[in-house]
């Protein structure tokens, strides 16, 4: 496992939204997938340079697309998931596997119950 395909949190929220987008993913729909996942407030300044960095690591491809008549031509930029990002998810998901393993949740939900 590779200390480069540590993912923090906000990150892999975003890389899971352009997994799930299917080589489809822009800001918007990224930004709207972990807003309704993560029920967060999200900008989209704060997508945008999540992207740019996943970019930057090789986790994610991108490309300009023609827009449609619904956006008068615009260009948008779509997002793919690479090789590199999809095994930095699956790490994570293992990572976290790990790391719950031997928790013992039922107490933690007794201290949450309680308050404390």
């Amino acid at each position: 496992m590779s200390e480069r395909n540590l993912l923090g949190a906000f990150e892999e929220m975003v890389l899971l939204a352009v997994a799930r987008g299917e080589g489809d993913a822009y800001g918007m729909s990224v930004r709207r997938d972990v807003q309704v996942r993560s029920g967060r407030d999200v900008t989209i300044g704060a997508v945008y340079s999540t992207l740019d960095r996943l970019q930057a690591k090789g986790f994610v491809g991108s490309e300009s697309r023609v827009g449609d008549g619904a956006r008068d031509g615009q260009a948008r930029r779509c997002f793919e998931l690479a090789a590199e990002g999809a095994t930095a998810l699956l790490e994570a998901r293992d990572r976290h596997d790990r790391v719950w393993s031997e928790m013992d949740t039922e107490r933690l939900a007794n201290v949450a119950g309680s308050g404390e």
